[in-house]
């Protein structure tokens, strides 16, 4: 068996791939997250750990017993800061933490090449611009901060001791020069940091070390190697083998995401484009990200008393996409690209007499699909064709919100089996690579295809003047935000 393990922001995922790559056991264990104030967003990396534990003893013992690695997968961008002794200094903020957007300015602003030298615009969830924060704000945290470490790779401590991260989330950090695979000094001496706080590089198919002693013992496994694994997207692309060239994929997890797999390194800061290293070696990808997407199915089920998703999905159903006037910002954490707007806030907007809950819903699935439209025309501008996507995560469960999807991103959509396993499937991938050495390209296979959805012409012709009054409400909604 191959162990994978994703620490999402909504939970932590365990699953299990045999040998002949079949998915034979999931579990997972839910996390929250706490806002104590305006544009936080944090968790206690004791809670990730928790949750880790709870995933992997839900496995049945038998299987366990048989894992032969373990690949780490999970958010990206959050910054675990630790002492002298790796004692956790304050709780993790998070990748959808905004307050340090006067940070990114003054970061660029520092680092004038900082564009050139990362390949990405400075953005408030990213984690440099969290540390010179810290800086600022709480200068004695920052002082006694000896590591900076990454979700998963905090956990990846506790299970074998050593700092360690791979290519494609360290990208995240600013701190990675993506190109050359390698810290930047610069990067880091802008942030009042050096390599001697930042974890070791690895690729995503190479192992880190094995796990420690009492942690195999009390999982009821050997002392197995545990692989780098890769950033939480990165991760999912190789769970459902976009590995190659313009291979692209949409998740709709907690954020919505468009990736696409390169085999150069092609950035595109302007427009808000994320170009990290893939968690392959010598691959790259570009990344389209929206900060609420299933998130907002979620947020939209409690406020209408829904009993969850599948509740809300069939809700949405009822209405027929564009028939009715409501429009949804899906901006309930501020939004990345193309607006990198940390301070923008969800809306409903044309509401009337006549509005009902159904037409709400709906009008919800639409708005997240909108954002990504204007996520998919920066990917195209930086360089991206892309003709059909992968479907992946929680929301990949809605084939109805796919016709919406399909028909205004004019993309056909692939749904494959497992699709909604997403980044913890990548991970014991990954994990198996770094056991065998096998060639990604026989181990990545495409999961078969369960269902095909293409754009559907009359669902886009009444969405546009839709697509349209979103775009020009960001606009106005932005000026009353500011």
């Amino acid at each position: 068996m191959f162990l994978g393990i994703d620490i999402g922001t909504s939970g932590v995922k365990a699953v299990l791939l045999d040998e002949q790559g079949v998915l034979v056991a999931l579990a997972d264990a839910p996390l929250g997250l706490s806002r104590p104030q305006p544009l936080w967003s944090e968790q206690d990396p004791a809670d990730w750990w928790h949750a880790c534990q709870q995933a992997v003893l839900a496995l049945d013992p038998l299987l366990r017993a048989q894992v032969l690695a373990i690949g780490l997968t999970g958010q990206m961008h959050g910054a675990v800061v630790l002492d002298a002794r790796d004692k956790v200094l304050r709780p993790a903020i998070l990748w959808n933490d905004g307050r340090a957007h006067a940070e990114c300015a003054e970061l660029e602003a520092r680092v004038p090449a900082s564009r050139a030298i990362t390949g990405n615009i400075a953005m408030p969830g990213f984690t440099a611009p969290k540390l010179v924060w810290l800086a600022r704000h709480e200068p004695q945290i920052f002082a006694a901060t000896r590591t900076v470490l990454l979700p998963k790779d905090y956990i990846r401590l506790v299970m074998t001791g050593d700092k360690a991260s791979d290519m494609s989330d360290s990208a995240g950090t600013l701190w990675l020069d993506p190109a050359v695979r390698d810290w930047s000094d610069e990067m880091l001496s802008a942030t009042g940091l050096t390599r001697s706080r930042m974890p070791q590089l690895f690729e995503g198919t190479a192992a880190t070390g094995t796990l420690r002693a009492d942690i195999a013992a009390g999982w009821g496994m050997r002392r197995v190697p545990v692989a780098a694994g890769g950033g939480d997207n990165a991760a999912g692309a190789v769970g459902v083998g976009m590995i190659g060239e313009g291979d692209a994929l949409m998740s709709l997890g907690t954020s919505g995401v468009i990736f696409v797999a390169n085999q150069q390194f092609r950035p595109n800061p302007d427009s808000a484009v994320h170009a990290f290293c893939h968690c392959l070696p010598g691959m790259w990808h570009q990344m389209a990200v929206h900060l609420s997407a299933a998130s907002c199915v979620d947020w939209g089920a409690r406020q209408l008393g829904l009993a969850g998703p599948a509740d809300f999905f069939a809700l949405a159903e009822s209405a027929a996409p564009g028939a009715a006037p409501e429009l949804f910002l899906p901006y309930l954490s501020g939004e990345r690209t193309p607006h990198n707007d940390p301070h923008i806030r969800a809306a409903f907007l044309a509401c009337d007499g006549d509005t009902t809950p159904a037409r709400l819903a709906s009008a919800v699935l639409e708005g997240v699909a909108f954002a990504h439209v204007d996520g998919i025309a920066a990917l195209r501008a930086a360089g991206s064709v892309i003709e059909r996507l992968s479907v992946i995560g929680g929301g990949a469960r809605s084939l109805h919100w796919g016709r919406i999807l399909a028909s205004v991103l004019e993309v056909e959509l692939d749904y494959l089996e497992g699709g909604e396993v997403g980044p913890a499937l990548g991970a014991a991938r990954l994990a198996r690579i770094a056991l065998t050495g096998e060639d990604p390209v026989q181990v990545c296979i495409r999961p078969p295809i369960k269902a095909v959805i293409t754009p559907d012409p009359k669902i886009a012709e009444r969405l546009a003047p839709k697509l349209n009054a979103f775009r020009a409400a960001y606009r106005a909604l932005s000026t009353l935000q500011e």
